[in-house]
């Protein structure tokens, strides 16, 4: 009760204070790329039920329809603009809208695509039992996913997904739900913005 509390108050309080960052980076897009300015992926939530998360569309227009749910850094279904968002994970900003409606949390298990949950073992539907986040110990430590799929040189970056992120993610995923309170879920949000601060000071 106390954590839906913090999560609707704080994501409201995010929403207006970040509203002019919000309107900038929704026209950029519209500017720059044809097509919605969100992008509304499914994803599998709270006690599996299916929901639809809020980002920045920093693809192309049915990008699912052309590749997999992982991407590489050199994606070419990845925008321009695309490819800014998502280095300062502005692309996750609109989640907060998920958070202020209850489908996730800021800090939980980050929502999956229904055909790598539907891999989920016994042990490991444990994730399904506490709200997604926008950030968790497994985010923090591959904060550079796309980077490691790309390094990997697997062309297939579900498969590199697969082989090289899934494992160590379930497993922080499952440590947190067994762990969590409030001051771990404040000591995730704290690292993960010094993460971003130390990851993404400079442009390449």
């Amino acid at each position: 009760m106390i954590k839906r509390l913090f999560d609707f108050l704080c994501s409201l309080f995010g929403l207006v204070i970040l509203s002019p960052v919000l309107l900038v980076c929704g026209v950029i897009i519209m500017v720059t790329s044809s097509g919605p300015v969100f992008y509304r992926g499914e994803r599998v939530g709270l006690h599996g039920k299916i929901f639809r998360t809020f980002k920045f569309r920093s693809m192309v227009v049915n990008a699912e329809l052309k590749g997999g749910s992982s991407t590489h850094e050199s994606d070419s279904r990845i925008t321009e603009i695309g490819a800014f968002l998502r280095k300062f994970k502005f692309d996750e900003l609109p989640q907060l809208f998920n958070v202020l409606f209850g489908d996730m949390s800021f800090v939980g298990p980050r929502p999956e695509v229904k055909k790598f949950v539907d891999m989920y073992t016994p042990e490991e539907k444990i994730i399904l039992t506490v709200r997604p986040g926008i950030t968790d110990w497994s985010s923090i430590k591959f904060h550079n996913e796309g980077e490691i799929i790309t390094a990997s040189g697997i062309a297939d970056a579900d498969e590199a997904y697969a082989k090289l992120i899934r494992p160590e993610k379930l497993r922080l995923q499952m440590k947190y739900v067994r762990e969590r309170t409030l001051l771990i879920d404040i000591k995730i949000i704290i690292d993960t913005i010094l993460t971003l601060f130390r990851t993404r000071t400079h442009l390449n």
